[in-house]
C-alpha cells in the first residue's frame, strides 16, 4: 500500500490480466487519511487506451473511493509483455463540503501555489487466471498427485486430443447423416418410378379391356345376321315346294 499525506493508495501498481481482444479492468482504492475533504484527479500517458471512472472526485474525511481503470481490447501483445504506460494520481485539500462540481483544473496546478500531492503508478501485465482442470469422479488414480495434470504441456496435449476426438465424432456423424439422406432420396425416387410405372400399366390394361369389349360385342351381331339369312333361305325354299 502506497501512503502519502492525503491518501492511502492500494494497490501500488495497476495489474491487468492481459488477454487479446478483450476489455480488462482493475480497481484502485483511495483512502482519505485526513480530516479534510480531499479532491483527486487521475491522469494517464495513454488516454485513448484506458477509461478511468471516476477520473475526478472528492473523498470525504476518513472515507474511501474506488476507481475503476478499464483497458480497451488490444489486437497485439506488447514485446515481452512489458507496458510503458503510467498513471498519475493527484490529490489536493478541498474546502469543507466540496463536491465534484467544485473541482477545477486550477486546483491541481502547482504553479498557482496549490499544495498538490502526486503519486505515479505503473501498469503491469499479468497472466490471466487459468480455469480449474476437470476432475473425473470415482477414480482414486485421478485424485492422486501422479494423475494430476502438470504445467509441462500435458494439459495442452489432453485438450488437443479431446478436441480432435470431438471433431472426428462430429465428422462421422455428418457423414452418417449425409449417407442416410442420400439413401432416403434414392428410395423416394424408386417409389416415384414404381408409381409412374403402375399408372402406365393400369392405363394399358384399361385400353385392352375396351378393345376386348368391342370384340365381344361384334360376335352376337354376326350370329343374328347369319340366323336371319338362314331363315330367309329356308322360307324361300318352303314356298317353292
Amino acid at each position: 500500500m502506497s501512503s502519502g499525506e492525503l491518501f492511502h493508495i492500494h494497490p501500488q501498481e495497476l495489474q491487468f490480466p492481459f488477454e487479446l481482444k478483450k476489455q480488462i479492468s482493475c480497481s484502485l482504492q483511495l483512502s482519505n487519511k485526513t480530516d479534510n475533504y480531499v479532491a483527486f484527479k487521475v491522469k494517464t500517458t495513454n488516454p485513448k487506451k484506458y477509461c478511468v471512472r471516476p477520473n475526478t472526485g472528492v473523498v470525504l474525511p476518513g472515507s474511501t473511493c474506488d476507481v475503476t481503470v478499464t483497458m480497451q481490447a488490444q489486437k497485439e501483445a506488447p514485446p515481452d509483455m512489458q507496458c510503458k504506460d503510467k498513471f498519475l494520481l493527484q490529490g489536493v485539500v478541498a474546502s469543507p463540503g466540496a463536491t465534484i462540481k467544485d473541482i477545477t483544473p486550477e486546483m491541481f496546478n502547482r504553479e498557482s501555489g496549490h499544495d498538490v500531492e502526486e503519486c505515479r503508478l505503473r501498469v503491469v501485465y499479468v497472466a490471466p487466471p487459468r480455469p480449474p482442470s476437470p476432475v473425473r469422479e470415482g477414480s482414486e488414480e485421478d485424485s492422486s498427485p501422479r494423475a494430476s495434470v502438470s504445467e509441462n504441456g500435458h494439459s495442452s496435449a489432453l485438450e488437443f486430443q479431446a478436441a480432435s476426438k470431438g471433431f472426428n465424432e462430429r465428422v462421422e456423424a455428418e457423414d452418417t447423416s449425409f449417407q442416410a439422406r442420400a439413401h432416403i432420396s434414392k428410395l423416394i425416387e424408386e417409389k416415384t418410378s414404381v408409381i409412374e410405372h403402375n399408372i402406365r400399366l393400369q392405363q394399358e390394361l384399361e385400353l385392352l379391356r375396351c378393345e376386348g369389349n368391342k370384340g365381344r360385342g361384334g360376335i352376337p351381331l354376326m350370329y343374328v345376321v347369319l340366323v336371319g339369312l338362314v331363315g330367309i333361305i329356308l322360307g324361300f325354299l318352303l314356298k317353292r315346294t
